[in-house]
């Protein structure tokens, strides 16, 4: 219940109202005790009070009964005793808060994204708990990507880009460091968990946007955004993931802001002892630095657990805000934590402390806040006031109800922009087509060549032929040749021959011409001898 004094916590026993001042509420706090003490009912009481002071709120939703807080709580005899009993009947009514449903696993809420480039390398080797050597890999795979200009939005665009870092290493090392297979190796074993614990639906489009967790409703109310993690907290790597893209973001985003008259967000973390048992030791150091640093942003934090030593001493420090429901304490180690629990309080002389712990009734807490000036107060038996809105999960009906009329509808369907993963998609089919290209030019000019080579050997067997049938033809020719001198040589031998016998023939006709002659010139010159006869003159 939100009055003019701050927020209305509840009476004291000896009836004074316990007022938590509004520009105090970012110094944040702690509200414990066990199981069914009341702690959830506190909460709602608080966060109904913030909505109703204008103040956005942040609910984490463990157990699945806070979204009630969206319809009108039920009237009943006991209600309406502790209404009168808080001195509520003239301001009390039965109402719903202007409530956001989100889940992360979209069953509940609006889905809740965050892109793998808003997480950066640093935030994502933490949640991964990677070595120095894989973080700093993955800082290398995060500057290629800024410097080709490809987008990291999901878990598929990361895979995209180790597995394209991984095949181009040996040409990256020279330009941003050695990148070992074996880092990349291990960074893509460390996306399994986070991958099956729902890593996939966390991370893409459209991003969530802060300032829509900081809205006003057209009455001024704060709107109160519940977020289911009923199975989140099941789910440690995608709940820090989350938490560290949280806290970082707001960190980032919000400017200084100092002393405000009132916050200007309030969270309140259900179960944490949840959130630090199994949370990597990176989280817990981030939510140590925001904690101590985020007051001034005007951001308070509320943590609702069991025991206060579910909180690191660290974290447990910055809590100056403290309501403590009844704890038990059957073991030793029980006792300790009731008599630390005891003495972080500014003791009341009226009572022991340590002994109320463990004897306070349901809806009944020991409460001790910061007053007006920042001074913790004395620690008060109070009894808290009962909240306006259900006490009881919401209908499916009436959140569906909130859900279509809440105004972020426009995060319910996914965007898958063209990303790391669809261009180096891209970019993986141009190169096994250039290689395709390359390989049919490879077999053409082979086949080219082998053309060209049997084309060559045909010409040259055909030179050859051609080389051997002229030959045959010379020695052909030459033999037709010789044969036809021989022939012309016998012929010439016949004729010289012939020439021979005739001039022989003339020549024997000649000397048998001229032995005729003599004889008879022989005879007559004989003749005219013997018979005197005259010499011719």
């Amino acid at each position: 219940m939100y009055t003019s004094d701050g927020i209305y916590l509840g009476l004291s026993e000896d009836g004074a109202r316990i007022h938590l001042p509004l520009n105090m509420a970012n110094r944040h706090g702690l509200i414990a005790g066990a199981s069914g003490t009341g702690k959830t009912i506190t909460m709602k009481v608080m966060a109904e009070s913030f909505s109703d002071a204008g103040v956005p709120v942040f609910l984490c939703d463990v157990k699945g009964d806070v979204s009630g807080i969206c319809q009108e709580g039920v009237k009943s005899d006991g209600m309406e005793k502790r209404i009168d009993k808080f001195g509520l009947r003239d301001s009390f009514a039965y109402r719903g808060y202007p409530t956001v449903f989100w889940d992360i696993y979209q069953e509940a809420g609006h889905p809740v994204r965050a892109t793998v480039s808003d997480m950066g390398p640093d935030l994502l080797a933490r949640i991964l708990n990677l070595t120095d050597a894989q973080q700093g890999v993955l800082n290398i795979v995060f500057r290629i990507a800024d410097d080709k200009g490809l987008l990291l939005l999901d878990l598929k665009d990361l895979r995209a880009l180790l597995g394209y870092v991984g095949e181009h290493r040996e040409e990256y090392s020279t330009t941003y460091g050695a990148i070992a297979s074996q880092s990349l190796g291990g960074i893509l074993r460390s996306l399994l968990p986070l991958e099956s614990q729902g890593g996939g639906l966390f991370f893409g489009e459209p991003d969530l946007d802060i300032a829509d967790w900081m809205r006003l409703a057209p009455d001024g109310r704060g709107m109160v955004n519940v977020l289911n993690c009923v199975k989140l907290v099941q789910n440690p790597t995608l709940y820090a993931s989350f938490m560290l893209w949280m806290i970082s973001e707001l960190f980032e985003r919000l400017p200084e802001a100092g002393d405000l008259d009132k916050p200007k967000l309030v969270f309140f973390f259900d179960e944490a002892h949840m959130l630090f048992s199994d949370a990597p030791k990176a989280l817990v150091q981030k939510i140590e630095q925001v904690v101590k640093l985020i007051r001034s942003k005007g951001v308070g934090i509320y943590f609702v657990t069991q025991s206060p030593s579910d909180i690191p001493d660290s974290v447990l420090a910055q809590l100056s805000h403290r309501v403590q429901h009844a704890l038990r304490a059957y073991t030793p180690a029980e006792q300790k934590a009731v008599k630390a629990a005891a003495q972080a309080f500014r003791a009341n002389p009226s009572f022991k402390t340590e002994d109320v712990i463990m004897e306070l009734g349901v809806g009944h807490a020991l409460v001790s806040v910061l007053d007006a000036e920042g001074v913790p107060g004395m620690v008060q038996n109070t009894s808290i006031v009962c909240p306006q809105s259900l006490m009881a999960p919401a209908g499916e009906a009436n959140r569906q109800a909130v859900l279509a009329a809440d105004g972020m509808g426009k995060y319910d369907q996914a965007v898958d922009s063209e990303s790391a993963y669809e261009m180096l998609a891209e970019q993986k089919e141009a190169e096994e087509e250039a290689k395709k290209l390359a390989a049919e030019r490879e077999a053409f000019e082979k086949e080219k060549a082998a053309y060209e080579a049997q084309k060559k050997k045909e010409e040259e067997a055909a030179r050859k032929k051609a080389e051997k049938e002229a030959e045959a033809a010379r020695k052909k020719a030459e033999k037709e040749e010789e044969a036809a001198r021989k022939r012309y040589e016998k012929q010439l031998e016949r004729e010289e021959a012939a020439r021979q016998k005739a001039a022989e023939r003339r020549r024997a006709k000649i000397e048998s011409q001229l032995i005729s002659a003599s004889g008879q010139i022989l005879k007559r010159g004989l003749m005219g001898t013997l018979f005197g006869g005259k010499r011719r003159r």
